[in-house]
């Protein structure tokens, strides 16, 4: 019989909820066009690559947070207070609001502020800054001023251990708010060339990364810098028989499911990794649907006031007369995010799979 002590070992391992080779292999990227320099990279240091250049690039540009200085618990800022030096990379007390409000305050004053909070789950002390000042900034001086210059990092979702602090995607709670952005990368490609356009964007951006994402994949990443269009979603991987849509790790999870239904069901799922969560590209999305008819929205936050039911009350608008099936959706359940429970929590390839089957057969 195992100890005790092996088992709370063996149960902070972090867990594998896709293959990273399966995501390499749909995620590879040839970017070498034109002789354009690629180098190989995982979403972290995409993201460092990102925040590097943009500090090299701006000279009105800094970086701030809990232990950002050191790099950051996930190592994303990793070597950038020895290059741009600490008036620029720069720890902050343990104050998620006065994070977000020193942001605010920087922003307006037309600095570009990059703000990490350590966790998604910590930001809740700071949402009064986020939603009622970042937010509505631009509103309330009839678009006087704004704090366009503010983006807001934090690592979000499952990472196998973390439990119900380290664990949650508060996406929907962000996208409630107009006046800000919303973004989650899927990938190191993604991750570097969303963040990019999140720095340069003329509102607020939340970019939330999914931790588990950090070191589970690697690409072919440019080495220059470059942007990619927010509130655009990507189609993954074309199909006729059912759309899937998920974002961050949940793509993953879904590109395994379309070969699971391929492989025993003769299905061709349409895969769509929705990129933003505010703006989102519903038009996208609904073209998908018409050409399917059937869809399933999967994401690790719980079902009530998910984004997923925003997305499914839209489709059910826009679509009604195309849906052969009800808009299924699969997620994390009405529950505080578990720690030895979390592999039954998260929506796997197999509770995706089985959503399929009631789909096809309705």
């Amino acid at each position: 019989m195992k100890s005790l002590t092996s088992l709370f070992r063996e149960a902070s391992k972090p867990k594998k909820y896709f293959t990273s080779n399966n995501c390499q292999r749909v995620f590879s990227s040839s970017n070498t066009e034109n002789g354009t320099k690629t180098t190989s990279m995982n979403m972290f240091q995409a993201i460092g690559s990102a925040l590097d250049q943009t500090l090299k690039s701006n000279p009105n540009s800094v970086v701030f947070g809990e232990d950002v200085a050191f790099g950051g618990v996930f190592r994303c800022s990793m070597g950038l207070q020895e290059k741009y030096g600490r008036q620029r990379v720069f720890n902050t007390p343990l104050c998620e609001q006065g994070i977000a409000g020193f942001g605010i305050g920087l922003a307006v004053t037309g600095t570009t502020a990059i703000a990490e909070i350590q966790f998604a789950d910590y930001m809740f002390p700071a949402f009064d800054q986020i939603m009622n000042e970042a937010a509505k900034y631009r509103y309330r001086s009839g678009n006087e001023f704004s704090c366009g210059k503010l983006t807001i990092r934090a690592p979000c979702g499952a990472v196998g251990h973390g439990a119900l602090y380290h664990s949650q995607s508060p996406e929907a709670y962000f996208s409630h708010t107009p006046g800000l952005k919303v973004v989650i990368p899927s990938s190191p490609t993604k991750a570097k060339g969303l963040l990019l356009s999140c720095i340069k964007d003329d509102d607020p951006c939340i970019f939330l990364e999914p931790k588990v994402l950090y070191r589970s994949i690697t690409e072919e990443v440019l080495e220059e810098p470059y942007e990619l269009p927010l509130g655009k979603a990507d189609i993954i991987r074309k199909g006729d028989s059912i759309t899937l849509i998920g974002w961050g790790t949940q793509v993953h999870v879904l590109i395994e499911t379309a070969d699971l239904a391929r492989q025993q069901l003769g299905i061709n799922c349409e895969v769509i990794d929705l990129v933003s969560i505010l703006p989102w590209d519903s038009e996208t999305v609904c073209n998908s649907v018409k050409k399917t008819g059937r869809v399933i929205i999967a994401h690790e936050a719980p079902l009530t006031s998910g984004f997923g039911a925003e997305m499914a009350a839209t489709i059910q608008e826009e679509c009604f007369l195309y849906l052969e099936a009800p808009v299924q959706r699969v997620t994390g359940f009405d529950t505080p995010f578990p720690h030895v429970f979390e592999p039954f929590y998260l929506p796997n390839k197999w509770r995706c799979l089985h959503a399929i089957k009631d789909a096809m057969k309705y």
